[in-house]
């Protein structure tokens, strides 16, 4: 889906108004994080962490190193 928008001053800043179609796609409600990533294609706004996949390799790394001291503190 591609839609245009103009950019608004509020306040000191400027905002970006989603369009309601948009906004119902991907559940998204005032006061919800977004995340805007430079590309080499231009900007990308999107409300999942771009860290979040990072994390999460870390995350299994660790599981993997330690399983054996993560099962004896689950009993």
């Amino acid at each position: 889906m591609q839609k245009s928008t103009k950019l608004k001053q509020l306040g000191g800043s400027v905002a970006v108004v989603l369009p309601k179609a948009i906004i119902d796609r991907f559940h998204l409600a005032a006061g919800d994080e977004v995340h805007v990533i430079e590309t080499e294609e231009g900007l990308l706004v999107t409300p999942f962490d771009p860290d979040f996949e990072d994390a999460m390799a870390v995350h299994d790394r660790g599981e993997r190193k330690f399983r054996n001291a993560l099962r004896q503190l689950e009993r």
